[in-house]
């Protein structure tokens, strides 16, 4: 009876991460979906400890004395951090927590791997198992060590480096992983095969550093998708490992949805997988051609012909970006839509799938701070429509709309589709100075004649220009 309800418990917690994931979809429905999934969790994680039975009975509820000790730690620190992140800070406990999912699996499969070598298994004889523990060793070692190298990037303690030759390196990386595997399954090593398992260990370690190390810029949001996705397998490798189907089809979904998500980054950067594998792009922050060298002159706006040529418009489109986060402005933005609004300015945000520093990261500025779902447009719809738009405010966003992605071969940004902003009739730029953005390179767009630039901290000069509507 307690096998079958334990079946139950991952049956239900199974199906719970399904629809989760399905309500995670649309804003309206994603914390419920949060929620739903947890619970799932939760109610999988009891069934295990309290339901699952195997050895001795006495040894099991000391294990369950540390393990339930552990979970009470790893709750209250969580919870700590969860609530303690603020929102321009929240890529880097994305890539912290997506980190030690990696190294759990990684963990994992250094137990079973010790545990075979103590029960004198013959590696050869089980080669599915041991491929399995191989596999979550070296994809979730790649997930731990690229995740650390993401987090001090995006936190500013780890600057961009590449090694001559990067691309030969990785790909010399891989090869020899890719070799390590085939001679541990094999068993025609001549070498211990518990030293092979630790050199595995430490290539994959490198090649996660290595990997990460020269991706930088607006490149960034597709190396955390990736990462991702390779939390979820090794999960699911894990899954495999235990027989477990709730361990399974989490993983499943994780890394599924990780390397769809990869893909559409992938293409909104106009990128390939490949490059992202072995590392080939972002590295590079310095532009050159025209658009590297625009320079030149610039002009301000004050905040009263701000205020009015806004009010006296008939579509406004705000696009937002990092400064944006960073100056916590996504609750007076959201006002100045609705003072325009009621001054009968139709307005909607333009979002670049890789605006900010994680994917989804203005979706997620903007519904904390209630913005209706439906006025966020994403590049290929707004774009068609900025010819028809009489002022683009633009909010902390550089790279995205930089042209020279359109028009400089030689910019390390070129080819990535960028919001088509300069087709708007008057476009206004809000940033704090002219420094370039994330990707270190100049941007055209601000020295180009139907451009007026808006200096100033984004949440200050948004109450100003609040301020300045209301008075009007």
């Amino acid at each position: 009876m307690q096998e079958l309800i334990l079946k139950l418990c991952y049956l239900f917690g199974s199906i719970t991460f399904i629809l989760g994931l399905k309500m995670l979809s649309h804003p309206d429905t994603a914390k419920k979906g949060n929620l739903v999934a947890a619970f799932g969790m939760g109610i999988a994680i009891a069934g295990t400890l309290f339901l699952y039975h195997q050895g001795d009975l006495s040894e099991k509820w000391i294990n369950l004395i540390w393990i339930i000790a552990a979970l009470a730690i790893g709750t209250v620190i969580g919870t700590v951090m969860a609530k303690k992140v603020e929102m321009t800070a929240m890529p880097q406990m994305v890539s912290l927590f997506n980190g030690m999912g990696g190294a759990c699996a990684a963990i994992i499969s250094i137990v079973e791997f010790q545990h075979l070598m103590h029960m004198g298994v013959d590696v050869s004889s089980e080669g599915l198992k041991v491929l399995t523990i191989l596999s979550g060793l070296v994809i979730g070692t790649v997930s731990f060590f690229g995740s650390m190298i993401a987090f001090g990037k995006l936190n500013g303690n780890i600057n961009d480096r590449t090694l001559p030759g990067q691309q030969v390196v990785n790909i010399g990386l891989l090869v020899i992983i890719v070799g390590l595997l085939v001679a541990m399954l094999s068993g025609f090593t001549g070498v211990d095969i518990s030293i092979l398992f630790w050199v595995l260990f430490g290539v994959s370690a490198l090649y996660g550093v290595l990997f990460v190390m020269p991706i930088g810029g607006a490149d960034m949001p597709v190396v955390i998708s990736l990462l991702n996705s390779f939390t979820g397998v090794a999960a699911a490798c894990g899954g495999f490992l235990y027989d477990n189907p709730v361990m399974l089809t989490g993983g499943i979904l994780v890394g599924s949805a990780g390397t769809i998500l990869t893909i559409l980054m992938c293409k909104a950067m106009n990128r390939s997988l490949t490059n992202v594998i072995v590392g080939a792009f972002g590295g590079n922050k310095t532009g050159g051609g025209a658009d590297a060298q625009a320079g030149g002159a610039y002009k301000e706006i004050s905040m009263n012909d701000t205020a009015v040529l806004m009010a006296y418009s008939k579509r406004v489109v705000i696009v937002p970006g990092y400064g944006l986060a960073v100056a916590q402005a996504q609750h007076i933005c959201h006002e100045l839509e609705k003072v325009l609004e009621e001054k009968g300015v139709e307005l909607s945000y333009a979002i670049h799938p890789v605006a900010g520093r994680m994917p989804g990261h203005m979706n997620v500025l903007l519904a904390e701070a209630d913005v209706p779902y439906e006025k966020l447009k994403e590049m290929e719809e707004i774009n068609p429509e900025f010819s028809q738009t009489d002022v683009v405010l633009i909010l902390g966003a550089n790279d995205v709309v930089n042209p020279a992605a359109k028009n400089d071969p030689s910019s390390p940004i070129y080819g990535m589709p960028i919001l088509e902003v300069e087709n708007a009739t008057h476009v206004i730029v809000n940033k704090r100075s002219m420094k370039p953005g994330y990707a270190g390179i100049e941007n055209a767009l601000f020295f180009q004649p139907k451009t007026s630039m808006l200096f100033g901290d984004a949440k200050k000069v948004l109450q100003d220009l609040v301020a300045e509507l209301k008075s009007m």
